[in-house]
Protein backbone atom coordinates (compact mmCIF):
# COMPACT_ATOMS: atom_id res chain seq x y z
CA UNK A 1 0.00 0.00 0.00
CA UNK A 2 2.89 2.11 -0.29
CA UNK A 3 3.07 2.86 -3.53
CA UNK A 4 1.19 5.54 -5.19
CA UNK A 5 -2.03 5.10 -6.58
CA UNK A 6 -3.38 6.41 -10.07
CA UNK A 7 -7.06 6.28 -10.66
CA UNK A 8 -7.73 6.31 -14.53
CA UNK A 9 -11.14 6.83 -16.46
CA UNK A 10 -11.20 4.99 -19.92
CA UNK A 11 -8.53 2.61 -19.48
CA UNK A 12 -9.62 0.10 -21.96
CA UNK A 13 -8.28 1.48 -25.01
CA UNK A 14 -6.01 4.44 -26.19
CA UNK A 15 -5.05 6.76 -24.02
CA UNK A 16 -6.05 5.40 -21.30
CA UNK A 17 -4.83 2.45 -21.70
CA UNK A 18 -0.98 3.63 -22.49
CA UNK A 19 -1.42 5.88 -19.71
CA UNK A 20 -1.86 2.87 -17.29
CA UNK A 21 0.78 0.94 -18.71
CA UNK A 22 3.19 4.11 -18.00
CA UNK A 23 2.29 4.89 -14.63
CA UNK A 24 2.65 0.92 -13.70
CA UNK A 25 6.14 1.26 -15.20
CA UNK A 26 7.06 4.05 -12.66
CA UNK A 27 5.74 1.75 -9.75
CA UNK A 28 2.06 2.85 -9.04
CA UNK A 29 -0.92 0.94 -8.37
CA UNK A 30 -3.65 0.77 -10.33
CA UNK A 31 -7.06 1.54 -10.26
CA UNK A 32 -8.91 1.27 -13.87
CA UNK A 33 -12.21 2.17 -14.65
CA UNK A 34 -14.35 0.88 -17.74
CA UNK A 35 -17.13 0.09 -19.11
CA UNK A 36 -15.64 -2.80 -20.53
CA UNK A 37 -14.17 -4.48 -17.07
CA UNK A 38 -13.99 -8.03 -18.31
CA UNK A 39 -12.14 -6.78 -21.34
CA UNK A 40 -10.07 -4.49 -19.03
CA UNK A 41 -9.03 -7.20 -16.86
CA UNK A 42 -7.81 -9.40 -19.14
CA UNK A 43 -5.54 -6.79 -20.53
CA UNK A 44 -3.98 -6.09 -17.58
CA UNK A 45 -3.42 -9.84 -16.66
CA UNK A 46 -2.05 -10.30 -20.03
CA UNK A 47 0.36 -7.61 -18.99
CA UNK A 48 1.73 -9.64 -16.45
CA UNK A 49 0.46 -7.09 -13.89
CA UNK A 50 0.54 -8.45 -10.24
CA UNK A 51 -3.31 -9.06 -8.90
CA UNK A 52 -1.81 -6.75 -5.83
CA UNK A 53 -1.07 -3.98 -8.06
CA UNK A 54 -4.60 -3.31 -9.85
CA UNK A 55 -7.55 -3.25 -9.53
CA UNK A 56 -10.78 -2.84 -12.06
CA UNK A 57 -14.01 -0.91 -11.34
CA UNK A 58 -17.36 -1.10 -14.28
CA UNK A 59 -18.88 1.88 -14.41
CA UNK A 60 -19.66 4.13 -17.73
CA UNK A 61 -19.55 8.12 -16.39
CA UNK A 62 -22.74 8.80 -18.25
CA UNK A 63 -23.95 7.23 -15.47
CA UNK A 64 -23.12 9.41 -12.15
CA UNK A 65 -23.97 7.66 -9.55
CA UNK A 66 -22.43 4.64 -10.81
CA UNK A 67 -18.63 6.45 -11.72
CA UNK A 68 -19.47 8.55 -8.03
CA UNK A 69 -19.65 4.79 -6.30
CA UNK A 70 -16.47 3.53 -8.45
CA UNK A 71 -14.45 6.62 -7.04
CA UNK A 72 -15.88 5.34 -3.46
CA UNK A 73 -15.31 2.10 -3.78
CA UNK A 74 -11.46 2.42 -4.86
CA UNK A 75 -10.81 4.42 -1.71
CA UNK A 76 -12.29 1.90 0.52
CA UNK A 77 -10.21 -0.73 -1.66
CA UNK A 78 -7.19 0.62 -2.24
CA UNK A 79 -7.14 4.20 -0.73
CA UNK A 80 -7.56 7.90 -1.93
CA UNK A 81 -5.81 8.09 -5.15
CA UNK A 82 -2.67 10.06 -5.27
CA UNK A 83 -3.53 10.81 -8.86
CA UNK A 84 -6.86 10.99 -11.07
CA UNK A 85 -7.04 11.33 -14.58
CA UNK A 86 -10.54 11.41 -15.99
CA UNK A 87 -9.54 10.90 -19.56
CA UNK A 88 -13.06 8.79 -20.77
CA UNK A 89 -14.33 10.96 -23.74
CA UNK A 90 -15.94 10.18 -26.89
CA UNK A 91 -15.39 12.43 -30.17
CA UNK A 92 -18.57 11.79 -33.04
CA UNK A 93 -19.29 14.02 -35.74
CA UNK A 94 -22.11 16.12 -35.90
CA UNK A 95 -24.52 18.52 -38.65
CA UNK A 96 -27.44 20.62 -36.36
CA UNK A 97 -29.18 20.17 -38.99
CA UNK A 98 -30.06 16.50 -38.15
CA UNK A 99 -32.09 16.17 -35.19
CA UNK A 100 -30.65 13.30 -34.35
CA UNK A 101 -27.48 14.75 -33.48
CA UNK A 102 -28.53 16.70 -31.17
CA UNK A 103 -28.58 13.23 -29.13
CA UNK A 104 -24.81 13.18 -29.77
CA UNK A 105 -24.06 16.76 -28.61
CA UNK A 106 -26.23 15.46 -25.51
CA UNK A 107 -24.07 12.22 -25.13
CA UNK A 108 -20.62 13.68 -25.94
CA UNK A 109 -21.12 16.76 -22.92
CA UNK A 110 -22.44 13.77 -20.28
CA UNK A 111 -19.06 11.75 -21.10
CA UNK A 112 -16.63 14.37 -21.73
CA UNK A 113 -17.70 17.35 -18.84
CA UNK A 114 -20.35 16.03 -16.67
CA UNK A 115 -18.21 12.49 -16.31
CA UNK A 116 -15.25 14.47 -15.90
CA UNK A 117 -17.13 16.40 -13.16
CA UNK A 118 -18.25 12.86 -11.65
CA UNK A 119 -14.65 11.21 -11.72
CA UNK A 120 -13.63 14.00 -9.87
CA UNK A 121 -15.85 15.00 -7.29
CA UNK A 122 -15.26 11.53 -4.59
CA UNK A 123 -11.94 12.51 -4.39
CA UNK A 124 -12.28 16.61 -3.75
CA UNK A 125 -13.00 16.41 -0.40
CA UNK A 126 -10.36 13.10 0.92
CA UNK A 127 -7.70 15.12 -1.07
CA UNK A 128 -7.96 18.87 0.50
CA UNK A 129 -8.42 17.06 4.00
CA UNK A 130 -4.73 15.22 2.98
CA UNK A 131 -3.66 18.62 1.14
CA UNK A 132 -2.02 16.51 -1.48
CA UNK A 133 -3.07 14.93 -5.03
CA UNK A 134 -3.63 15.57 -8.57
CA UNK A 135 -6.86 15.73 -10.74
CA UNK A 136 -5.87 15.31 -14.35
CA UNK A 137 -7.88 16.52 -17.42
CA UNK A 138 -7.71 15.38 -20.60
CA UNK A 139 -8.90 18.23 -23.17
CA UNK A 140 -7.83 18.73 -26.62
CA UNK A 141 -6.25 20.94 -28.92
CA UNK A 142 -9.71 20.82 -30.59
CA UNK A 143 -11.05 22.47 -27.67
CA UNK A 144 -8.92 25.68 -28.87
CA UNK A 145 -10.96 26.48 -31.76
CA UNK A 146 -14.25 24.92 -33.09
CA UNK A 147 -13.71 22.74 -36.75
CA UNK A 148 -16.50 21.91 -38.95
CA UNK A 149 -17.77 18.76 -38.29
CA UNK A 150 -17.25 18.97 -34.62
CA UNK A 151 -19.36 20.66 -32.82
CA UNK A 152 -20.23 18.78 -29.82
CA UNK A 153 -16.40 17.19 -29.60
CA UNK A 154 -14.46 21.11 -30.02
CA UNK A 155 -16.81 22.32 -27.70
CA UNK A 156 -17.09 19.41 -25.53
CA UNK A 157 -13.41 20.03 -25.06
CA UNK A 158 -13.23 23.79 -24.78
CA UNK A 159 -15.29 23.60 -21.81
CA UNK A 160 -12.91 20.96 -20.28
CA UNK A 161 -10.21 23.80 -20.29
CA UNK A 162 -12.53 26.47 -18.46
CA UNK A 163 -13.55 23.55 -16.05
CA UNK A 164 -10.16 22.34 -14.95
CA UNK A 165 -8.56 26.04 -14.67
CA UNK A 166 -11.86 27.05 -12.66
CA UNK A 167 -10.94 24.24 -10.53
CA UNK A 168 -7.53 24.86 -10.68
CA UNK A 169 -8.04 28.38 -8.76
CA UNK A 170 -10.50 26.50 -6.44
CA UNK A 171 -8.43 24.41 -4.95
CA UNK A 172 -5.31 26.41 -5.61
CA UNK A 173 -4.43 26.95 -1.15
CA UNK A 174 -5.72 23.12 -0.99
CA UNK A 175 -2.58 21.26 -1.83
CA UNK A 176 -4.67 19.83 -4.54
CA UNK A 177 -2.99 20.42 -8.25
CA UNK A 178 -5.29 20.33 -11.46
CA UNK A 179 -3.58 19.47 -14.65
CA UNK A 180 -5.22 19.83 -17.87
CA UNK A 181 -3.45 17.95 -21.07
CA UNK A 182 -4.44 18.89 -24.64
CA UNK A 183 -3.86 15.95 -26.71
CA UNK A 184 -2.90 16.85 -30.87
CA UNK A 185 -3.50 13.85 -33.09
CA UNK A 186 -2.95 10.81 -31.21
CA UNK A 187 -2.43 7.28 -32.91
CA UNK A 188 -5.56 5.41 -30.86
CA UNK A 189 -9.06 4.00 -32.22
CA UNK A 190 -10.62 7.57 -31.60
CA UNK A 191 -8.83 9.18 -34.45
CA UNK A 192 -8.28 5.82 -36.62
CA UNK A 193 -11.14 6.85 -38.84
CA UNK A 194 -10.64 10.55 -39.25
CA UNK A 195 -10.97 11.21 -43.21
CA UNK A 196 -8.34 13.86 -43.16
CA UNK A 197 -4.93 14.62 -42.55
CA UNK A 198 -3.42 14.83 -38.86
CA UNK A 199 -0.24 16.92 -38.58
CA UNK A 200 2.05 15.50 -36.04
CA UNK A 201 0.40 12.74 -35.44
CA UNK A 202 2.08 11.04 -32.15
CA UNK A 203 2.39 7.27 -31.20
CA UNK A 204 -0.36 7.00 -27.86
CA UNK A 205 2.85 5.32 -26.34
CA UNK A 206 4.96 8.50 -26.69
CA UNK A 207 2.07 10.56 -25.63
CA UNK A 208 2.18 8.34 -22.77
CA UNK A 209 5.77 8.94 -21.38
CA UNK A 210 5.44 13.21 -22.78
CA UNK A 211 1.91 12.71 -20.46
CA UNK A 212 3.29 11.43 -17.46
CA UNK A 213 6.47 13.72 -17.40
CA UNK A 214 3.37 16.71 -16.77
CA UNK A 215 1.73 15.25 -14.75
CA UNK A 216 4.00 14.26 -12.12
CA UNK A 217 5.45 17.47 -12.57
CA UNK A 218 2.19 19.35 -12.03
CA UNK A 219 2.27 21.69 -14.90
CA UNK A 220 -0.75 23.31 -14.70
CA UNK A 221 -1.56 22.76 -18.77
CA UNK A 222 0.53 21.39 -21.73
CA UNK A 223 -0.23 20.86 -25.34
CA UNK A 224 1.42 17.36 -26.33
CA UNK A 225 2.95 17.03 -28.93
CA UNK A 226 4.78 20.82 -28.21
CA UNK A 227 4.02 21.42 -32.07
CA UNK A 228 0.43 21.00 -31.88
CA UNK A 229 0.65 23.55 -28.90
CA UNK A 230 2.60 26.43 -31.40
CA UNK A 231 -0.28 25.55 -34.20
CA UNK A 232 -2.70 26.07 -31.52
CA UNK A 233 -1.74 29.48 -30.66
CA UNK A 234 -1.44 30.48 -33.84
CA UNK A 235 -5.08 29.52 -34.63
CA UNK A 236 -5.90 31.69 -31.72
CA UNK A 237 -4.63 34.48 -33.06
CA UNK A 238 -5.75 34.60 -36.49
CA UNK A 239 -8.47 36.85 -37.95
CA UNK A 240 -11.93 34.97 -37.47
CA UNK A 241 -12.39 35.99 -41.48
CA UNK A 242 -9.30 34.43 -42.31
CA UNK A 243 -9.25 31.30 -40.14
CA UNK A 244 -13.06 30.49 -41.54
CA UNK A 245 -11.57 30.41 -44.99
CA UNK A 246 -8.83 28.14 -43.84
CA UNK A 247 -11.06 25.63 -42.44
CA UNK A 248 -14.16 25.63 -44.70
CA UNK A 249 -12.70 23.22 -46.96
CA UNK A 250 -11.74 20.83 -44.43
CA UNK A 251 -12.85 17.17 -44.15
CA UNK A 252 -15.64 16.27 -41.26
CA UNK A 253 -15.57 14.34 -38.69
CA UNK A 254 -18.00 11.30 -39.50
CA UNK A 255 -21.02 11.40 -38.42
CA UNK A 256 -22.75 8.20 -35.68
CA UNK A 257 -24.05 5.54 -38.27
CA UNK A 258 -27.27 4.76 -37.43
Amino acid sequence: MSAPLIFITGASSGIGQALAARFHRAGYRLALVARRAAELQAWAQAQGFDAASFAVYAADVRDVGAIVAAGHACSAAQGVPDVVIANAGISVGMDTAEFDDLEVMRATFETNNLGMAASFHPFVAPMCARRSGTLVGIASVAGIRGLPGHGAYCASKAAVIGYCESLRGELRASGVKVVTLGPGYIDTPLTSGNPYSMPFLMPVDAFADQAFDAITRGVSYRVIPWQMGVVAKLMRLLPNGLFDRLVSGRGRKPRQKN
